[in-house]
């Protein structure tokens, strides 16, 4: 995944988010305090949110571009979202919210039984989303995302709601889904050791601001398993 940002600038409530880089990498997280501009800088790929000036370019395809009036659709984007909210369709079973992805294909097309068998989703498929704990909701939206076959998979702290054991239950799904389909994603956490293990590069975003950007192993340090923290500047 090829990702440019380029002069871009979203105006937020108290500060604005701006962004002017250039990387590539297939595991990207974003790093940072809450309110930092993280979720933010995910709705302007997936094209939630429209920065008052810039141009954003992922894969060579240029999603906005605000001098030449190029801003195209969410739909159109080839963007798997999932957010913390998972922002499933209550009313739907689960295997209708899975096909509903399928619907909206984009590029290689992911298999319905594979992403099924993978998120271990056999014995839900007729239940309704009412009736499923936070863990069961996270694997529906994520599995409805890969089945969008997108170029980009977005993550906005998927573990976040879930208890200790499901996080860890979750993680290596997690592994094994960035390990089966090959998705480039982003990964949003303020958990460094979520991203130590999920991601390559990391973006460490404060007040609008990228403060560091690198490999994960240039960005965080560990003084004693499992606690990680910012590696400090040479």
């Amino acid at each position: 995944m090829k990702l440019v940002f380029e002069k871009v600038v979203l105006p937020l409530s108290d500060f604005a988010l701006e962004l002017d880089l250039s990387l590539q990498t297939e595991t990207l997280g974003l790093f940072g305090p809450s309110g930092s501009g993280k979720t933010s800088l995910l709705d302007l790929i997936a094209g939630v949110r429209h920065p008052a000036k810039g141009r954003i370019v992922v894969d060579d395809v240029v999603l906005t571009d605000r001098v030449a009036r190029v801003s195209v659709p969410s739909r159109e984007r080839g963007i798997g979202y999932v957010s913390q909210e998972g922002a499933l369709f209550p009313h739907f079973s689960v295997e209708e919210n899975l096909r509903y992805g399928g619907q909206r294909r984009g590029f290689a097309v992911i298999s319905f039984d594979r992403v099924v068998s993978v998120l271990n989703l056999q014995t839900l498929l007729q239940r309704r989303i009412v009736n499923l704990s936070g863990g069961e909701k996270q694997r529906v939206a994520l599995g409805r995302a890969l089945l969008s076959s997108p170029r980009l998979l977005l993550l906005d702290e998927p573990l976040s709601s879930l208890d200790a054991a499901l996080r860890e239950e979750t993680m290596e799904l997690l592994e094994q889904v960035r390990n089966e389909f090959r998705v480039p994603w982003i990964y949003v956490s303020h958990v460094p050791w979520e991203l130590q293990r999920l991601c390559t590069e990391i973006l460490v975003l404060d007040h609008g601001r990228v403060v560091r950007q690198g490999p994960v192993e240039k960005i965080f340090t560990v003084s004693s398993e499992p606690v990680w923290r910012l590696r400090q500047d040479d």
